[in-house]
């Protein structure tokens, strides 16, 4: 990026070197020597921060455990570290002539792209750039639309299926399913846990699902702060927030990272929370619901100020169409507004959006409905999972839960679930 006029010029020139880059690689350190020092470091610096990641915060593992569950394919931090350490890596070391033929087999091999050209840049130059992605890039034939990469998101089962894979004694319990960890650090002193209630995909929800869920998350937040961490104190750590995972699964997440509680009790106290909720909502005037409707949808419409934010606005839209078939290749960039007018109420001259929901009163009782779907203990529809996260001095507690039906303790037994589970559509909501 920058203002000059030069710059498919530069383009040309960087993707040039990169080229050239690749085949010195290949020649291997014998004629390259210098490249090869380069390489060893640079090797050597992605290992120690991979392995770095043993030292994020609970919560922030707790959240991590989730992504490995929840998302296929994936691969576990602890395989790229095999990559580069370990019996397999010392049999068969990682070689710069290795990582140059990777390099240019996704580069230059068959591949498909897709570029955004924004800014002051004109249709000449734009034209100038797709030439020069083609003449360096796309010298083979593209993927086809079934051999493009395509990232799911799992289902999570509910307590009727989670008793069909564990047995019935996982019935007896609120969440049936735990995933459960370790901190690595002796001296970590936080627990963490994450209680994350799944809906449905971003499909089946549509507009209208994904804007109640954002409301709920809207008014949830605060709840949740004053409850857990104002009045109970558990932690600093607490928020009550709305994640998306890759391939279009949605779930409610209610973090809280403690160093005076351990995970059971926190995610007890998470769940009481839950049902406490659903009492305030309830008790809710419909005014409330209005003014954080128009709140949400306010910061919907937010405009872009700064060109990185218009660009990573457009080129989400534009991503988000790429795994899909040549009947969802549109991007639609109203999507945003769309999504903002199911929260546009009918004011008092009866002006208002093209959705279903009128006034507050009507948004209150979609809410309680989709509340009670999701999230509601005795629906047959919640889909909750539990990522716990114990500090060394638990450990012992940690242990006694290993090989528990329900309990997950390591990535194989992550993997294990995953095989009984079915992934969710990933047909665009749009």
């Amino acid at each position: 990026s920058g203002y000059s006029e030069k710059l498919p010029h530069l383009l040309d020139v960087v993707t040039s070197r990169i080229a050239s880059l690749i085949e010195e690689m290949k020649e291997g350190e014998e004629a390259h020597p210098a490249f090869e020092k380069l390489f060893s470091k640079s090797k050597d610096d992605l290992l120690r921060q991979t392995k770095n990641y043993v030292y994020d915060s609970p919560y922030e593992t707790a959240t991590y455990n989730f992504r490995v569950l929840c998302e296929t394919p994936v691969w576990h931090v602890k395989d790229y570290i095999g990559e580069m350490e370990g019996p397999e890596a010392e049999a068969e070391p990682l070689t710069m002539k290795e990582c140059a033929e990777a390099a240019e087999e996704c580069l230059f091999g068959r591949t498909k792209a897709v570029s955004l050209c924004i800014g002051n840049i004109d249709e000449k130059g734009s034209k100038e750039v797709a030439d020069l992605i083609s003449n360096n890039f796309l010298k083979k034939r593209p993927l086809s639309d079934d051999e493009t990469p395509r990232f799911r998101s799992l289902r999570m089962p509910s307590k009727a299926e989670a008793m069909h894979i564990f047995g019935e004694s996982v019935g007896s319990r609120e969440v049936p399913i735990v995933y459960e960890d370790l901190a690595h650090s002796e001296d970590e002193e936080n627990n963490a846990v994450d209680l994350m209630m799944q809906t449905a995909s971003s499909f089946e929800l549509g507009f209208e699902g994904l804007a109640l869920q954002e409301l709920i998350a809207s008014l949830a937040y605060n709840s949740a702060f004053n409850q857990l961490r104002t009045k109970e104190q558990l932690g600093y750590i607490v928020a009550a927030v709305v994640k998306k995972s890759t391939g279009g699964g949605n779930g409610l997440h209610v973090i809280v990272q403690s160093s005076s509680t351990l995970p059971p009790e926190l995610e007890e106290r998470c769940l009481r929370w839950v049902e406490q909720f659903r009492k305030e909502l309830e008790e809710m005037p419909d005014s409330r619901f209005a003014m954080e409707a128009a709140a949400v949808k306010a910061n919907l419409l937010e405009k872009d100020i700064k060109l990185a934010e218009e660009i990573s606005s457009v080129w989400g839209e534009i991503l988000s169409t790429v795994p899909h078939s040549e009947h969802f290749k549109n991007p639609d960039f109203d999507r945003i507004e769309k999504f903002a007018d199911v929260l546009t109420l009918d004011d008092k001259q009866g002006n208002g959006s093209e959705s279903p929901i009128k006034t507050a009163a009507q948004l209150k009782e979609k809410v309680l409905e989709f509340y009670d779907k999701y999230f509601s203990p005795d629906s047959p529809d919640r889909r909750v999972v539990s990522s716990r996260v114990y500090n060394r001095k638990a450990k012992a507690v940690y242990e006694e839960n290993i090989g528990t039906p329900g309990f997950i303790s390591s990535y194989d037994d992550s993997r294990k679930l995953k095989q009984m589970l079915t992934a969710f559509p990933t047909a665009p909501y749009w």
